[in-house]
């Protein structure tokens, strides 16, 4: 398992666009990709699981990757968290 802590920047936090594009994107992934907020792990290709987190702009999350392509998973994550989701 491979993992990393980054900041969400996006000014209207991780809503449906943003939520599903990540979702979309993490689908990709052979690896289970968990988005660690609040005490609370999230499924990160669930965008519905994702917008009931509540993540707002601002928000440390932990990013967590398992699997066979972890290190892509994480890699890619972070790139899209980073560069603000599409927006």
């Amino acid at each position: 398992m491979v993992s990393k802590t980054v900041t969400l920047t996006n000014p209207q936090g991780l809503h449906m666009r943003p939520a599903g594009t990540f979702a979309s994107a993490m689908g990709k992934f052979a690896s289970n990709v968990t988005i660690v907020t609040g005490g609370k792990d999230v499924n990160g290709k669930s965008p519905m699981a994702l917008m009931a987190a509540g993540i707002g702009c601002g928000t440390e999350i932990e990013i967590k990757c398992d699997g066979a392509d972890e290190q892509e998973a994480l890699d890619s994550a972070v790139q899209l968290v980073e560069s603000g989701i599409g927006e």
